[in-house]
């Protein structure tokens, strides 16, 4: 049985997630530094396609995003700004 359209796109940002994931830990425990710059340099490849399969999604309509309520930005902000005191 083929797999419709929607449904690929669902396990292509599925997998992006995980392979960023898996990137992402790779750089984190890197000592090597060239090799961990590579592994940034893959890990932004990948987040770029990522956020190119999301938008693509967005565009078709099976990834709705409702806008935020500019109260809850705010929130957002402040809590993050009060974890991160040099900001």
């Amino acid at each position: 049985m083929a797999m419709q359209e929607k449904e690929v796109f669902d396990d292509v940002l599925t997998s992006q997630k995980f392979i960023t994931e898996t990137y992402n830990t790779y750089a984190n425990e890197c000592a090597t530094p060239d090799i961990r710059d590579e592994f940034m340099n893959i890990l932004n490849e990948e987040h770029q396609i990522q956020a190119d399969v999301f938008d693509e999604m967005k565009k078709r309509g099976w990834y709705p995003t409702p806008q935020a309520q500019q109260q809850k930005i705010q929130q957002a902000k402040q809590k993050f700004r009060n974890a991160n005191p040099q900001s």
